[in-house]
């Protein structure tokens, strides 16, 4: 039943998937970049020719300017070069990015609701949206520039050692103790950026907590206090990185000052050798120059080492999402269900390892009302969620039709599933939009049909902008009961055999809850219904009703057969009744 787990693909794979038919924009762009460098050269060794002659004393002014012509013509052409480099790497890069946060998004559709529930919205958002987008820099320019900061003091560092092999290994000192200084930076650097990146985490979750919780900071007047959780996150924030810059300021002074500086070795030993006799004077004015053109791209290439460093990491979070265990579906459905009824056999669901549901045995026919009742924390939600395939049992099965839900593809199952919850969320789109995904490609006229079937076809018509009214972030620009009731209009649009509502009524009024009832119970003829509802009486005429205690079934059988049982679900309904019973009164004294 289970499926083979993939292999671990490296980085490098990854990276070629992301890139699918665009590898050939890289390709280009490293061969260009190659092209650039040697353009960028060309001009030292025609500058070299120029000395040499300079200092035979040719005086011919038209071999000069010749030369000065062919200087300017290879600038041109070398930033013509690296223009088209960098034009390809930056195309190449969007291409990654995008694949980037599309296999992302993608594969959270694929994992357990918990690890979705269990990791900050504001990590994912820094992670899919912050974090990728600052790779764009590095990976953009890391091509040609990586790549001519590499082979461009190679070259140079070949045609140095052609004219003289002594000043060509002294060159390499300021280097090497600039590379020291390099090292002594990075001591502690993958805890220093470890302890970055879990601080960033730390305020960007806060950030968002503080964001969707305004409403309730405001209505009670917590304001300073849920503000000091943001300060505090953004202080942290603020002095990881402050003493990580503390601690490598001396070592990267001293690597910045004294890696460029060649000529410390350079002229003093070249001076001294053209004095005794065994360096041309033609051939220490190249060296000057060839140790000062290799100082910059070297540089260059230095300061990309900790922008790699931070991909690598940032890749190792994107991985990471993408490597997690995904619910068990094969990639083909391997057997197809025979109706669409649904049974739980022995169904056991631990969360953080502890057990919530033990081992629950239902059977819903085709056709009928199915109502999942029970305390606050009994398990209702999690048996709702199990059914609409948002995590996989840990022990025991779900089937549809006979078919264990686990046979069959995740898009084959989601299909034949429409699931309204009491949280239920809107695009920051119209009210249209919003429906329609229940069923993309249906016209505004079945959507509009679907929504006068649901009951919330007048109000949305008193909507400002009718059904083209936005509905803001999350639903934000509408009303709980509001949202509520577009939600079952998109499921009800989708047409699935099997419709599950998870408390989908819960900010209805009771006027409107008794219409959208009515719909429902005229849209689902034929269909698997299962409810979930916290107030009774709207489930009193359900086909069966199933009572959830403490993750086990506790009872079940139609209202008046549970009714007669005296057990816990007649004391739910008289609890139901009285509760009824006083908002009426208090109604009526009220008017």
């Amino acid at each position: 039943m289970m499926e083979t787990k993939k292999d671990k693909k490296g980085a490098m794979s990854y990276l070629m998937e992301w890139l699918g038919t665009d590898k050939s924009k890289f390709i280009r762009s490293i061969l260009f970049a190659v092209l650039n460098v040697v353009f960028k050269v060309v001009p030292y060794f025609i500058i070299g020719d120029v000395i040499r002659r300079l200092l035979e004393g040719e005086r011919k002014t038209d071999i000069f300017v010749t030369r000065i012509l062919l200087i300017a013509l290879s600038f041109v052409i070398s930033e013509t070069f690296r223009y088209f480099s960098t034009s390809l790497s930056h195309k190449a890069t969007f291409v990654i990015l995008a694949n980037i946060r599309k296999a992302a998004c993608d594969k959270l559709a694929r994992v357990p609701l918990g690890y979705v529930k269990d990791t900050g919205s504001g990590t994912f958002k820094n992670i899919i949206v912050e974090r990728i987008d600052s790779m764009e820099t590095t990976m953009a320019h890391i091509v040609p520039e990586f790549t001519s900061g590499l082979l461009a003091p190679v070259i140079m560092m070949v045609y140095f050692f052609t004219i003289d092999w002594r000043l060509a290994l002294l060159e390499f000192v300021p280097m090497i103790i600039g590379l020291l200084a390099m090292g002594g930076m990075m001591i502690g650097y993958e805890e220093s950026f470890q302890n970055s990146i879990a601080k960033t985490k730390a305020l960007n979750d806060a950030a968002v907590e503080y964001i969707n919780g305004i409403e309730v900071i405001k209505a009670f007047g917590k304001a300073e206090k849920s503000y000091d959780k943001f300060v505090t996150a953004a202080r942290e924030g603020a002095d990881c990185f402050i003493e990580w810059m503390r601690r490598c300021n001396i070592w990267q002074g001293m690597m910045l000052t004294v890696t460029p500086y060649t000529l410390l070795t350079v002229l003093p030993f070249g001076a001294w050798f053209v004095m005794k006799g065994s360096l041309a004077p033609a051939d220490f004015v190249m060296c000057i120059l060839l140790a000062l053109g290799v100082t910059a791209p070297m540089t260059t290439m230095m300061g990309y080492v900790d922008d790699i460093s931070k991909m690598g990491t940032i890749f190792g979070e994107v991985i990471g999402i993408l490597e997690h265990d995904e619910l068990k579906r094969p990639e083909k459905s391997r057997k197809m269900p025979a109706d669409y009824s649904v049974e739980l056999k022995g169904v056991k669901f631990g969360y953080h390892e502890k057990e919530i549901l033990h081992g629950i045995d239902m059977k819903m026919p085709q056709g009928t009302v199915n109502a999942i009742v029970g305390p606050s924390g009994s398990g209702k939600s999690t048996i709702a969620r199990l059914i609409a395939s948002m995590w996989d049992v840990s022990g025991g099965s779900i089937l549809i039709g006979g078919v264990d839900i686990r046979e069959l593809e995740l898009t084959d199952y989601s299909r034949n599933i429409a699931y309204v919850s009491q949280d239920n969320y809107l695009f920051d789109d119209t009210v249209m939009e919003n429906i329609r995904m229940g069923r993309q490609g249906a016209t505004d006229e079945e959507v509009i049909k679907a929504a006068k079937d649901s009951g919330c076809y007048e109000f949305i018509m008193q909507l400002e902008h009718g059904f083209h009214t936005v509905a803001g972030g999350a639903g934000g620009h509408l009303s709980g009961g509001e949202r509520q009731r577009i939600s079952i209009a998109r499921a009800m649009l989708k047409n699935a055999p099997v419709i599950i509502l998870d408390e989908a009524t819960a900010y209805t009024d009771p006027e409107n809850e008794a219409v959208i009832q009515a719909s429902v119970a005229k849209l689902v003829r034929g269909k698997t219904l299962i409810v979930i509802a916290h107030r009774l009486s709207t489930i009193a005429d359900a086909d069966n009703i199933f009572v959830i205690k403490d993750g086990t079934l506790a009872e079940k059988g139609k209202h008046k057969e549970l009714l007669a049982k005296n057990g816990i679900y007649k004391q739910m309904w008289e609890s139901h009744i009285s509760v009824k019973d006083s908002a009426l009164e208090g109604g009526a004294a009220n008017a």
